[in-house]
This record gives structure tokens, sequence and C-alpha cells, in this order.
């Protein structure tokens, strides 16, 4: 089996020179998830150790039609960084992406730390606000094509984050599960979802997550960002182009590269 540590050095340059390489189970079929997850610990830890502190998680493969597409049953997870985090209304710089991909996502901030055995119910308590999100994913593969363990080491396409500028606490919404999301790409309706396209409510997918990290005698601490997963396909964003992600209740986020 390939190295982890070779894997994240190899990522650091991908990403550092916007190559995209052949993915890893290419040339090493076995590969692993538990492998990749320790390649993706060192490809964070670079980051941090040059400074980017560590801001939140992401979470990935969070619907059942995505969880059928790669051939598992749980969602995946990554490490968000402060770098990743986009300035709200400013256009994106895509010259320090490979292929920029944008989903609609209903974002957590933690205002207590956040134990497994975690719920719906102590996730809600444990949270200070929801935003409207933006994932911006990048992968650093060739043609976006991998397979889990691949994308699992790639810290779950992390590219960059937006969140909208309305901060709701959850009590002041009726009902994540109903809550709507229009994208639209250049003005066009592309895709429409709702909260519950998520695991069944977006709550849910943080819960899974805490109750991962504990598993490993993690925590999610206070203050933490979570992106719950995308509520819908990606949307690829190109020089010249907007897409936005309206959601009832929390505003819309808009992307302009």
């Amino acid at each position: 089996m390939i190295d982890p540590r070779q894997v994240a050095d190899a990522l650091v340059v991908a990403e550092r020179e916007r190559k995209a390489l052949p993915p890893f189970t290419d040339d090493h079929p076995d590969f692993d998830v538990e492998a990749a997850y320790e390649a993706q610990r060192l490809f964070v830890l670079a980051k941090a150790d040059a400074g980017d502190a560590i801001v939140g998680a992401k979470l990935g493969l969070t619907s059942r039609a995505k969880q059928q597409a790669m051939n598992v049953d749980a969602p995946l997870y990554g490490t968000v960084t402060a770098s990743m985090l986009a300035p709200y209304g400013q256009p994106l710089d895509l010259t320090a992406l490979i292929h920029p991909r944008v989903e609609p996502e209903i974002a957590f901030l933690l205002g207590r730390d956040l134990t497994g055995p975690a719920t719906v119910t102590s996730v809600l308590a444990a949270t200070e606000a929801v935003f409207a999100a933006v994932d911006v994913l990048d992968s650093r593969y060739q043609d976006f094509r991998f397979r889990l363990p691949d994308v699992v080491a790639d810290n779950a396409s992390a590219g960059l984050f937006l969140l909208g500028p309305q901060a709701r606490r959850p009590g002041e919404l009726e009902d994540l599960r109903l809550t709507g999301c229009v994208v639209r790409g250049d003005g066009d309706v592309v895709y429409t979802a709702a909260g519950a396209a998520v695991m069944g409510h977006p709550a849910a997918s943080v819960a899974w997550l805490a109750n991962r990290l504990a598993e490993r005698g993690e925590r999610l601490p206070a203050g933490s960002l979570v992106f719950s997963g995308g509520l819908t396909a990606p949307v690829p964003l190109r020089a010249g182009h907007s897409v936005s992600a309206e959601f009832d209740g929390l505003g819309t986020v808009e992307v302009h590269a």
C-alpha cells in the first residue's frame, strides 16, 4: 500500500501548483479509507504548520444518491481552515483552484462543545447559529475522477467556503428539513432542494460527524463551523460566470468568478 505521507505530500504539491493528479487508487488499489484519513490528517497538518488555523469541518456524500453512486453507506468528512473562508460578496479568484464546482449547504456554528453520542436534538441545542452557505469544491484529481479513499485523502475535495449574510438560531426557523433552496447558474434555475436532502435533516450529518470523532476520542469544539453537506449536485464554476443559492429564511449566497 502507498504510504499516507506520500499521498499527503503529493496532494500538497498538486494544490500549490494547481496540477491535477491521477487518483492514487489507479496504481494502488489497496489504498484504503483508514490510510486515506491518515493522509488527510497529514495534508491538513501541512496547512496548520504553515499557519492556517483550523476553524471547522465539512461533510460529503451525505445524500443516498451520492452514496449509491460511490457504493458506500456513510458520509465522509474533511477539515475547514481559515484560508478556505472566502469573503462574502467579493468575486472568487479562480487562479488558486483547479476545477471548482459549487454546492449549496447549510452551515452550523457551534456555541458549545459537541461530543458523542450526538443526535439531531443535541446538535440543534449546541448550535449558536445556522447560515446559508456554499461549498466551492476543488478536487485535486484529474477530471474530478476518484474513488472513496482518494477523495477522503483529498480532504473531501475542500476548496473554498462562503457563508451567507444572515445568522439565524435554529429555533427561529420552522424546520431545517423543510428549508428550501434554489440554485441558479447565471440566473437560470439549475436545481431545487430542501434541507432533508442531507440525511433526512442537515443536523443529522453533524451528529454523525460528532459520533465518528467520538470513536477517536475527539470532539467538535465550541466555535466550530460545520458545513453539513451538499443539498444538490455540484455546479461547475467558470470565469465570468455566477452561481447563486437562495435559501428560505437564510438569504442568498452568490458566487461570482
